[in-house]
């Protein structure tokens, strides 16, 4: 069940667990205008629903990668602003989505909502075009960067390389926000302290995230354990890597 956890003067958050990979969806709300925007959803109904039920405008969809259970609700929801960085076209994103990011890694645009403004950052590596949202307090991280780690870089358009410059970047722009904002991200993970929490500040994160402190040391980084896999999925993205290199 969607979860109002944040409230500010001008902006309502909610959060939900959805689908079989429990991803986490967010709906920002502008309280003045009354439209929203969901990202990442995961079932387009659900959505649709809490804001009819309320009252609020679904005016646009932000996908912070094209990866298929970031993007499984845009299926439903192809009449609203659906946006998605057009670099994601690289790991075979084709739609359904009818706008697109340009800027270059490790730039951001401002992209509103209503009267919120939120700086929308290409932060690729895990994804070609991977995106993070930073604004009116709180920081949308998708599968870029988790409460304690950050996302696996062996999938097919991922890079190890591209990763570690976006979380260098990540790191400098949290560093110049408010401690007490929060962090939002794309899926659930337990902290090395053993609690699972669904959201944290941006001073635990800076402190506490595995990623972000092994990035000054090139050892530390590369014996990162979660930065690649061996299941089905990096095997798929072995055989797809194969594939264009043949084509």
């Amino acid at each position: 069940m969607a979860k109002c956890i944040l409230e500010t003067g001008k902006m309502l958050v909610y959060q939900a667990q959805l689908g079989e990979w429990d991803n986490l969806n967010h709906l920002l709300v502008c309280k003045k205008t009354n439209k929203a925007v969901i990202i990442d959803p995961f079932f387009s109904e659900y959505w649709l629903n809490i804001c009819s039920t309320n009252g609020w405008e679904l005016e646009q969809v932000w996908l912070t990668h094209s990866h298929w259970d970031h993007s499984k609700g845009v299926e439903g929801l192809q009449d609203k602003a659906v946006w998605v960085h057009e670099n994601e076209a690289q790991r075979g994103w084709d739609g359904p989505s009818n706008r697109e990011w340009s800027m270059a890694a490790n730039t951001f645009v401002n992209q509103k909502i209503g009267d919120l403004q939120l700086e929308a950052h290409c932060t690729p590596g895990h994804t070609p075009g991977h995106m993070t949202f930073i604004g009116e307090g709180v920081i949308v991280s998708g599968d870029c960067l988790f409460l304690g780690r950050c996302g696996r870089t062996d999938l097919f358009g991922g890079d190890i390389d591209s990763q570690r410059k976006s979380l260098f970047h990540l790191r400098e722009r949290l560093s110049t926000v408010p401690s007490d904002w929060i962090v939002l991200p794309g899926h659930l993970y337990e902290l090395a302290d053993g609690t699972n929490p669904t959201h944290i500040t941006v001073e635990k994160l800076l402190s506490d995230n595995e990623a972000l402190a092994a990035l000054d040391d090139d050892d530390s980084w590369n014996n990162l354990e979660f930065l690649a896999f061996d299941d089905n999925m990096a095997e798929k993205a072995r055989k797809q890597r194969a594939r264009l290199q043949q084509g």
